[in-house]
């Protein structure tokens, strides 16, 4: 059965709304619409309009509804429209969705799933191409996670509504209308995408790429392209950036001795860099070569017919393997 990252994600919502009556979906046009993108539809008429919610356009507004409603036992799963429109609720995240658990001993989680369409490669203008993962990343008290394929779409925004702590839900908007062969009605609902877990997407002997969310798909063209240098390339899913899965990590680097990282948001103080650091001092003695980056450049997102230059692409990466094999 062929299903887009699209239809897998709103099976994920629909499948949870049926199985917990505390699961509530919210937003900007979630409702009579389905969404912008449609992850949404179809899931008012099937519940009703006090499950799947119309909100304002005010996103302070919105999440800060979700915080009360989940302090009153619910499961509010809120869909930030584009990523850099979740900017004004970020006050919201930070002060009291990473901080309630906190702030109350324990006695009061927030579980809130926030889902945020994020990265560029669709022609998108500003306001609608950012990577905003660092910010929710270097959060305390707040999972990250980013599927990047349709299997994981369901299954990590299963896990993640379900989790009893806050979840920054990533969405590569790009690959929304990516499709493969699954099927939500073949998925254990007991044991779905664990949240903290990496995978292993190709193996490899020559050096290994370290990804996520959008740039999964860039990193096995790349590894594909790679074999007519003579190189095997390992790829990683990270999934969860926080938490982040060391051991999966860094048995695969420690298997080549090479590492790059890749992601499209700004390099300088991005989550690439944090992998790094990590990497380094956990990996040190099995490294040949110092762990490089490939990632987007450090300016404002670019105007659409410049977005290719700006996005880590299979040649940038293959340069950075290149670099690997002599910087010793």
């Amino acid at each position: 059965m062929s299903t887009t990252m699209v239809a897998a994600l709103n099976a994920a919502l629909r499948d949870s709304l049926r199985e917990d009556a505390s699961v509530h979906v919210l937003g900007e046009d979630v409702g009579t619409l389905g969404g912008v993108f449609r992850v949404t539809d179809g899931l008012a008429a099937e519940f009703g309009a006090q499950r799947c919610l119309d909100t304002p356009l005010a996103e302070a507004g919105i999440l800060g509804t979700a915080v009360g409603m989940a302090m009153y036992g619910l499961r509010p799963v809120v869909e930030m429209q584009f990523d850099a429109f979740a900017y004004p609720a970020f006050e919201q995240v930070v002060s009291h969705v990473a901080k309630m658990r906190n702030r109350t001993a324990g006695r009061m989680g927030l579980p809130i799933t926030i889902r945020v369409p994020y990265g560029g490669g669709v022609g998108g203008v500003e306001h609608h191409s950012d990577s905003s993962e660092a910010y929710y990343a270097h959060t305390p008290g707040l999972h990250v996670v980013t599927p990047a394929t349709v299997a994981d779409s369901y299954g990590l925004l299963r896990s993640a509504i379900a989790s009893d702590d806050p979840v920054v839900f990533l969405e590569p908007k790009r690959l929304y209308w990516s499709a493969a062969d699954f099927s939500p009605a073949d998925v254990s609902t007991a044991v779905v995408a664990p949240i903290g877990r990496a995978m292993v997407r190709r193996p490899g002997t020559s050096a290994t790429l370290l990804t996520y969310g959008p740039s999964l798909p860039v990193c096995l063209e790349a590894a594909q392209a790679a074999r007519s240098e003579g190189w095997d390339l390992a790829v990683v899913d990270l999934r969860s950036l926080v938490p982040f899965d060391d051991e999966t990590v860094c048995a695969a680097v420690r298997a080549t001795g090479r590492a790059v990282v890749v992601h499209e948001a700004a390099g300088f103080a991005g989550v690439g860099a944090e992998i790094a650091a990590r990497v380094t001092e956990r990996c040190f003695h099995h490294l040949a070569a110092p762990v490089l980056r490939v990632t987007g450049y450090d300016i404002p997102y670019p105007p659409p017919m410049l977005e290719k230059h700006h996005l880590p692409s299979v040649d940038r990466i293959l340069d950075a393997v290149a670099r690997l094999q002599w910087e010793q």
